[in-house]
């Protein structure tokens, strides 16, 4: 299984960009997913999660501006951001929550103020 990020962009602060994720390979429905990412010097760090069924967790700092979906027909899934901070800039992956597979090449958001 192989993982492909992509959507990435420069944009200015409060603009807003929509991450996808394509995931090669069978399963893909039924694994918890998430969208991670990492800051220059910083650890990486979980920001939004989905079920299988679709039921969506978000980390604090991202609540109410990120919103996460997939499409299990089509083995993708994607990352709404809305009113984007400087802070949020960093390569952003999208993994498993549990077994996490090989990490993919991520997508860079850089949000400038």
């Amino acid at each position: 299984v192989q993982l492909k990020e992509s959507g990435g962009d420069l944009v200015q602060a409060g603009g807003s960009l929509r991450l996808s994720c394509t995931a090669s390979g069978s399963a893909f429905s039924v694994n918890a997913m998430g969208w991670y990412r990492q800051a220059p010097g910083k650890q990486r760090e979980l920001v939004a999660s989905i079920s299988g069924g679709g039921s969506a967790t978000y980390a604090d700092s991202v609540q109410g501006r990120f919103f996460i979906s997939r499409d299990n027909a089509k083995n993708m899934m994607y990352l709404q951001m809305n009113n984007l901070k400087p802070e949020d800039t960093a390569v952003y992956y999208c993994n498993r929550i549990i077994l996490r597979l090989d990490w993919g090449q991520g997508t860079q958001v850089t949000v400038s103020s």
